[in-house]
């Protein structure tokens, strides 16, 4: 099977997931395996606090960690947080706050440094907004962002995000849309598609799992990848959703069902890999 063509920004054509992982089977060694967390590996949850992955996704991934050249986690949550729902998880990369966060198979972990200046205004947008948004927000204060969600109370959807943006427009912030979350960061230079591009610029190939418009950045970027080096193999995952499920999966090559799916997906994958 040659190379996906990963070009072509237009809805695909869904791949056989079979023959793509036996391509990937010859190419496991110089391989990455990245994947979203929110809505990829663990289901979505009211509170975010309490969500917790897929135990057999998790299975999975600890069984591929040995055979690819790389697993990355590459997720809006800081790394921390990753570190304590992924129990310790040996041989994987963790980039939290869209990379502004990372640590290296366990390793110390590094903040980039243009956004820690801005903790300080951060913690005083959690409060403001903990003041003035209606009850029925859900306020997630992240140290280096303000995730604004209001899954549990839909109707306050225009309110929050109109808020949320004279908030990044007043303090000069981004704004990074999402599942029923408005997220209010840095205005640091850093995404999924920066942090993909740069760890599969030495690789043969890499597979990306996400749910999110966010991720598409990250599908971007393999598709780059691949559109300078016909030798790259690529492969894009949406992993569906009510919310930005469609969107998602216009921009991917194959899509699966859930994230309890996705457990099954990878154990079969394992059945290709050597």
């Amino acid at each position: 099977m040659p190379p996906l063509n990963l070009g072509n920004q237009q809805p695909r054509t869904p791949l056989n997931a079979d023959q793509a992982w036996r391509t990937t089977a010859g190419r496991a060694a110089g391989t990455v395996l990245f994947f979203d967390f929110d809505g990829t590996l663990a289901p979505v949850d009211d509170d975010p606090t309490a969500v917790r992955p897929a135990p057999k996704a998790l299975a999975a991934i600890e069984a591929l960690a040995p055979i690819v050249q790389r697993v990355a986690i590459v997720s809006a949550r800081p790394v921390e947080f990753l570190r304590e729902r992924l129990g310790g998880l040996a041989g994987v990369d963790l980039y939290g706050l869209y990379g502004l966060e990372h640590s290296h198979s366990g390793g110390e972990i590094v903040t980039e440094p243009a956004a820690l200046p801005w903790v300080p205004t951060m913690a005083e947008l959690a409060d403001l907004a903990r003041a003035e948004l209606p009850p029925g927000t859900l306020v997630e204060f992240k140290r280096l962002s303000v995730a604004l969600h209001w899954r549990t109370a839909p109707q306050l959807g225009s309110t929050v995000q109109q808020w949320g943006q004279a908030q990044a427009d007043r303090l000069g912030l981004r704004v990074q849309a999402g599942r029923m979350v408005l997220e209010l960061k840095p205005p640091v230079d850093r995404d999924k598609g920066m942090v993909i591009g740069e760890v599969v610029r030495d690789a043969a190939g890499a597979w990306y799992f996400g749910d999110d418009v966010s991720d598409i950045k990250a599908f971007a970027a393999l598709r780059a990848r691949a559109a300078a080096d016909p030798d790259f193999f690529g492969v894009c995952v949406a992993v569906a959703n009510p919310e930005t499920g469609h969107e998602v999966a216009n921009a991917a090559d194959l899509t699966i069902e859930s994230p309890a799916a996705l457990g099954d997906f990878l154990t079969r994958a394992l059945t290709h890999l050597p």
